[in-house]
């Protein structure tokens, strides 16, 4: 097994811009100058770098980095009139970093994953199948992988630091962390993204599975938007609807074909393992390049 060593990652240098932090997949800056904590504006740059179980992968996945800026920006269009988001403008930018990068509103991070359920699988299966419920929310006894869940259920996670763990908790925990107003609001916003995104996703041919949604607060006038990425192959399962059977886990359009590979025989690199992971086969990277375009191209309906 030939392992993969952590990634040397150097940032391009853009004119008028001033790297700020290299993050497992996206690259941050901010105006010249400007002091990052207080930066009204920044450029969210999306890599071909991915990553699984909080390791960075090597190789990355080619063009990655404007499937994940061309499905958000797709997905931010549809969401408008439910939550304003961060996007300024993707036209904009420095031309090194043209069609995967975003200029954005610079935002103050709620301290929380947003994750929506639609079906059961994932760790939202663990949880169930070791008490009975997922995120607080008590489900009926007999369910199996890919049962769907109606309605969708919110099931937040603490959001770690780097080299930590995303927790689960439950609903109850996190408005211990947050107060009741800001989680009934992040609550009401992440169900009715999702259910706009199941719904469309579904015209296409497509099962939107679960997705994780990130908020924060507008440093101009401290209006709550949604940030980061939106529900892209990186931050959401999504299965073609033909292929769905319960009991089954569907064939994936996203990250988690590259999560099954790494924990199959043929990789042999196990979660628990001190080694950092190995280096993905080609054929690895083609096949999950082959579903990446695969999910921009029905979900957009544009060629890519």
């Amino acid at each position: 097994m030939t392992t993969a060593t952590a990634p040397l990652i150097e940032a391009p240098q853009l004119p008028g811009w001033d790297h700020v932090v290299s993050g497992k997949v996206r690259e941050l800056y901010v105006p010249a100058g400007v002091e990052p904590s207080s930066a009204e504006e920044v450029l969210v740059v999306a890599t071909d770098r991915i990553s699984a179980y909080d390791h960075s992968l090597q190789p990355g996945i080619p063009d990655k980095g404007r499937l994940l800026t061309g499905i958000s920006l797709f997905w931010f269009d549809q969401l408008a009139d439910i939550v304003p988001h961060h996007v300024l403008s993707g036209d904009d930018v420095p031309e090194a970093v043209a069609g995967r990068a975003l200029r954005c509103r610079g935002l103050d991070m709620v301290a929380l994953e947003c994750i929506a359920r639609g079906h059961l699988t994932g760790s939202g299966l663990a949880d169930y199948r070791a008490g009975g419920s997922v995120g607080g929310h008590v489900l009926p006894a007999g369910l199996v992988e890919a049962s769907r869940l109606e309605p969708a259920i919110f099931t937040p996670s603490t959001k770690a630091g780097p080299g930590e763990h995303d927790e689960n908790i439950t609903v109850a925990q996190a408005r211990e962390l947050l107060g009741e107003e800001l989680t009934a609001q992040l609550e009401s916003l992440t169900l009715a993204v999702f259910e706009r995104a199941r719904r469309i996703a579904a015209e296409r041919g497509i099962i939107l599975a679960d997705t994780k949604l990130e908020f924060g607060r507008s440093r101009v006038d401290g209006t709550l938007m949604l940030g980061d990425e939106v529900l892209t192959p990186d931050s959401s399962r999504f299965w073609s609807a033909d292929e769905h059977v319960p009991g089954r886990t569907p064939p994936s359009l996203d990250k988690q074909f590259v999560r099954d590979w790494l924990t199959s025989a043929a990789s042999g690199w196990s979660k628990g393992s001190a080694l950092p992971p190995p280096v993905l086969p080609d054929e690895v990277v083609a096949q999950t390049r082959a579903r990446y375009v695969e999910a921009y191209e029905r979900l957009t309906g544009e060629s890519f």
